[in-house]
Parts: structure tokens; sequence; C-alpha cells
């Protein structure tokens, strides 16, 4: 039997650090991951600050210290000043996945015209595959839903734990054998 997947899921906000905000980012991808996975997983959230240093330093502790075979994050993706997680993330990822974004903001304009405005993307380093993702929960649903059909083979092809997704809510996509 496989391993269950380790999960993380990191909200980059300073003013939810502080506890100035409530965060509504984690709570809402750890509600549609456990409404979309049907396989065993073990999740983790953080709440970190804004800023390039702390955001990688944090991904390279979820992918090379606790072995996350996928983190979500969520903040910090638009223009405003200290949005760095794209750049944070960078950082720490060995190769970059820029379909991930390009779909996330497709799917996203059909609602909100200033979904341009967003810098998602995705990465991996090792075998963690990290996806960054909007803070609304609607918007991260709207994002899930439109690239997590190729999640589980990406971590697949990654040597990440191996995951399986309901289908009624999203079907997996696994090339025939």
């Amino acid at each position: 039997m496989s391993r269950p997947a380790h999960i993380a899921i990191v909200t980059v906000s300073d003013r939810a650090a502080r506890g100035e905000y409530e965060d509504k980012g984690g709570p809402g991808a750890e509600d549609w991951l456990r409404a979309t996975i049907t396989s065993p997983m073990d999740i983790t959230r953080r709440i970190i600050p804004d800023g390039r240093e702390i955001v990688a330093d944090c991904l390279r502790d979820l992918a090379d210290d606790q072995g996350a075979d996928l983190i979500l994050i969520t903040g910090g993706t638009g223009p405003a000043p200290r949005d760095l997680t794209p750049e944070a993330m960078a950082d720490v990822i060995e190769k970059e996945l820029p379909g991930f974004g390009e779909e996330m903001r497709r799917a996203s304009l059909r609602e909100v015209p200033t979904a341009i405005l967003s810098r998602q993307t995705a990465g991996i380093r090792g075998a963690t595959l990290m996806i960054t993702i909007p803070g609304k929960p609607s918007a991260i649903a709207t994002c899930l839903d439109a690239v997590f059909a190729a999640v589980p083979y990406c971590l697949d092809l990654i040597g990440a734990a191996h995951i399986e997704t309901d289908p009624a809510r999203i079907k997996a996509f696994r090339p025939k054998k």
C-alpha cells in the first residue's frame, strides 16, 4: 500500500501572520482538497508573512525537510510591492510548469477581469509539486478545478505520493499504459 500524500498549504499574508486578518485561503484550499482527493493524505498548514526570503525558506523546509508531495501557496501573487510569492518559488524550484498559471488565469478571466493581474505558476523541486493559487476560496476552487486533473499524474512522474480523486469532482488524467 502506498503512503499517504503529504500536502502542505502555505498562506502568505502579512496581516494573517500578525493575526489581524482571518486566513480564508488556507481553509478554503483544505476544504477543496478534502472534497476532491479520495486517497489517504496528511495536510499541514502554515501562515507566514510576505517576503521573498521567508517564503523561499518555508518552501525549502516543506519540500526538503518535511517531505511534502504537493504544496499549495495562497497569496502574494498579485502586482502589489510585497507580492513576491512567484519570485520566492522561482528561487527554489528546479523546473517551472507555466501551463498551470496560464490555465488558472484563463479560467479566472471568465469570472473576473482582474485575473489578468495574477502571476500564478507552478514548479517542481525534487519530488514536490508547488502551485501558487489565489487567496479567495471561490477563486481557489476556480483555479484548482481548472488544473487539478493533471496533478496526480504529475506527482506520479516526479516520484511523489500517489493520489486519487473523486471522478464526480475532478477526473484525474493518467495516460493508458
